[in-house]
Formats: C-alpha cells, structure tokens, sequence
C-alpha cells in the first residue's frame, strides 16, 4: 500500500495573477505569495486481487476499465503514470475537497499523481509533480483555472510563486520563527458554510476586461507587497493588505461575492478584524481573517469551532508517508 500526505494552500495575495490568459501576456508575468496549510489530502493506493479500479472519495467506482472512471482527475493521473488496472484508490480529505477556496482539486490531483508514481516505483520531485498536475487540470481537462495551486501542494512552505511565459519558479521564503507563530496566532480561517467550484467562478466573462486587467495588476502589486512584509515580519500590514486585496478581487466579477457573503465579512470586521478576504475564486469557501490573538474566540460565533482553523504551516509539501504492504 502506498500512503501519499498533500497540503492544501492559502494565498495572501496575488490570485489570479496565476491564469495563463494574464501571466502570459504580461510583460511582468504573474506573482502569487501564499503558504501551505496544515490540512491534508490523502490518497491511498493498494493492489487488487482482480484488474479492475475501485475509486473511493464522495462516491464510490468499479470499473473493468480505468477510462469509464468519472472521476476525471483519476483517470488522467492512472493515465499519466501508467498504473491503469488492478488497484483501489482512495482520497480521504481533512477537509472538503471543492469549493473551499484552498486549492483542494489540485491538492488531489497532486496527491494522486505521487501516490500513484510511487506504486509504479517512481520518485517524482515537486517540481514534476506541479508540472504533471497543470498538465491534466488546464492543458487536458480545460479548466480555467490558475497554477499557484498545483506548485504550493507540491513544495509547501511559504513561498513566493512567479508565473510568464518562461514558466514557473518557486521561491522559499525566509519567514523569522517570530512571524510564522503570529501566522498561527493571529490569522484565522473561518468557514462560510458556502461553497462553489472555482471553474464556476473563473469561467465566467466579466462585464469589463479592460476593469479586470486593470484589477489583477493592481493584485499583482499587491503580492509584491506581501513578499515584503513576510521578508520583514510586518504581519499587521500583511493582515491589513488582505483586505484591500479583497476589495480590489471583488470588483472583477459579481460572482466573487455576494448579500450573505459581504454580511458574513462585515460581521467579521465589526468584530475587530484587521483585514479579511475570501479565499480562492470567490462564491464561498473560507475567509482569511487577520486580528489579535482574542479575536479567534469572537469568531466562534460565526461557525462551529472546528471550522475555525489557524495558519499552521506545512513545510514539506507532497509527500510518500507510507509504503508497504
């Protein structure tokens, strides 16, 4: 059996940039500054006795033929890697695997393909397995989506991530141990009990492109003003930032936000927050939430305790944490 762990990510600023249709065309490119978030994808991968695929997550498959997998993601991955028959697959998510706005979609198809590598017994790197994913998800599967995801899954860390047309670099960033606690302390996930697919959101045409341009490169900016206030542990402006990033993403589309969502974010703004955000494409998911180390307990009234979740860091990214029998 062979056990794959994968992080999930959460981007301070800079969403959006990561889409082909921008990075490539900018001069400057794209730049995401975002961290990996100590909650997990699973994936599971064991021999059968007979060759046919079993699929568990939300729902369960058998198929005598990998291709009539529904699960499109799965499919793609046991193509990639050549492991087509005779296994049982399994993703097990700390979390909901769609619509939270934390990269979940791509944390799976990362998980899968390292997971089904390692069956095949191969070690794939972070980089290959970053590329791979961008691979199935946009340039086979078509979706709208960006490439922060796929990268933050495979590498973890906190880190600073240039898109153009030269492709993809990952930067480590040099966080002090001072700043990484005041992540955890004082940014807070809280969950809006909403969810929408991000290929949803990102798939549709805005009333003003010229606006939308003129919006993500002003988001660009804003991700080079993140890098420096991680680089110099200002995590008070860094929590401020995040708001005015969500006040500029929320004007690229109506679908980004919405009455029960801009309510929620003004509750959490009575209640003392610095700066708030939602995460991802928008439409729901979690809300980043900066404030002091006491404002955690007011936002208990938002949602149930457990869906309360501090920035911990997953330093490692994807990762093989089992194998055996």
């Amino acid at each position: 059996m062979i056990i794959s762990r994968t992080p999930v990510r959460v981007s301070f600023c800079g969403g959006g940039t990561d889409i082909d249709s921008f990075s490539m065309s900018e001069s400057e490119g794209g730049r995401v500054v975002s961290l990996a978030l100590d909650r997990h994808i699973h994936v599971t991968v064991n021999r059968r006795f007979d060759d046919m695929v079993r699929l568990s997550y939300s729902k369960m498959e058998l198929v005598d033929d990998f291709e009539n997998l529904e699960h499109e993601l799965a499919r793609e991955a046991m193509r990639m890697t050549g492991v087509t028959s005779g296994v049982e697959i399994t993703t097990i998510a700390d979390i909901p695997s769609r619509g939270t706005g934390l990269g979940s979609s791509s944390a799976v198809t990362v998980g899968l393909l390292n997971a089904l590598h390692a069956y095949a017994g191969h070690e794939a790197s972070a980089e290959q397995l970053a590329q791979e994913a961008c691979e199935i998800e946009i340039d086979i599967l078509g979706q709208p989506i960006g490439r922060q995801d796929q990268y933050a899954a495979a590498y973890g860390g906190v880190n600073s991530i240039r898109f153009g047309s030269e492709g993809v670099s990952v930067d480590r960033i040099n966080a002090s141990d001072e700043a990484i606690g005041r992540f955890s302390n004082e940014f807070t996930l809280v969950f809006t009990g909403m969810s929408r697919s991000a290929s949803e959101v990102l798939s549709e045409v805005p009333e003003d492109e010229s606006d939308k341009i003129t919006r993500l490169r002003t988001i660009r900016g804003q991700a080079d003003q993140a890098y420096e206030m991680v680089v110099n542990g200002d995590i008070s402006g860094l929590g401020s930032l995040i708001g005015e990033a969500w006040n500029t993403k929320r004007g690229i589309s109506a679908s980004v936000s919405g009455g029960d969502l801009d309510a929620m974010h003004d509750r959490i703004m009575a209640m003392g927050a610095s700066g708030a955000k939602l995460l991802g494409a928008g439409g729901g998911g979690f809300f980043l939430v900066h404030g002091s180390i006491g404002l955690r307990e007011k936002l208990a009234s938002l949602c149930e305790p457990h869906r309360l979740i501090p920035l911990d860091v997953d330093w490692i990214g994807s990762e093989i944490i089992h194998k055996g029998d």
